[in-house]
């Protein structure tokens, strides 16, 4: 029996690279943003800006990869202990089981010899068994470790490329001037995330652009009426 008929195409791994770049650039560069607005209007020191973005960055940077991490080793956990309780009712209520099987591709059209030839061939094999149930029934995907790390690293990295941006101009201009540059490349950035994002869901990419822009412009409004009042 061709294993094609019984096996669905190979989904994209989990968690595209693109997207968890922006998830954790788009994060690190709206809390930064809004941060050095608040510093900037409680002073004008440049090195009290400068330190106290540098901090929130590490803190934020290390944050978002130890949520990411966090949030897919749970996800292999989740995985793991479905797998293990599946492989128990393989071997404890196999009917049952089986049973399972044949609703599943029953209801994708099988049905007559060619469905019973599909259970068999799945039914032989405990582990193709198990494997099926898991991505058919449960619908979940393995795991692996290699992709935590992975997905962990993407994010924080990310994060702290997006997070460091909006802090650039501080190291070369004074504080009244950094922000006015560090607005429109922040502005810039977030508006080319939202024609990204508009592009990848054939959406409209003005409303997509301007409504990543105004996310991010509302972080940094709150960050400087907080910094106002603590002006110094």
């Amino acid at each position: 029996m061709d294993e094609q008929l019984i096996q669905e195409h190979e989904p994209h791994k989990r968690g595209n690279r693109l997207s968890d770049i922006i998830l954790g650039g788009q994060d690190g560069l709206v809390s930064i943003l809004g941060l050095l607005l608040g510093l900037s209007a409680a002073t004008n020191s440049t090195r009290v800006i400068i330190a106290g973005g540098l901090a929130t960055i590490i803190a934020e940077t290390l944050s978002m990869g130890a949520v990411a991490y966090t949030s897919m080793m749970a996800a292999r956990d989740h995985y793991e202990a479905e797998r293990a309780r599946e492989v128990k009712e393989i071997k404890e209520v196999p009917d049952q089981e089986r049973r399972e099987i044949v609703d599943i591709y029953k209801a994708k059209g099988f049905n007559g010899r060619l469905l019973d030839e599909i259970v068999a061939h799945i039914t032989s094999n405990d582990r193709l068994w198990v494997d099926t149930m898991m991505r058919e029934e449960l619908e979940l995907k393995p795991v692996h470790l290699k992709d935590v790390h992975s997905y962990a690293l993407v994010v924080g990295v990310s994060t702290l490329a997006g997070a460091f941006l909006p802090l650039i101009p501080f190291f070369f201009m004074q504080p009244n001037a950094a922000i006015i540059v560090s607005l429109f490349l922040s502005v810039a950035v977030l508006a080319g995330i939202g024609i990204y994002k508009a592009t990848i869901n054939l959406s409209g990419k003005l409303k997509n652009s301007l409504q990543m822009v105004l996310i991010g412009m509302g972080a940094a409004v709150a960050g400087y009426l907080i910094g106002l009042l603590f002006k110094v």
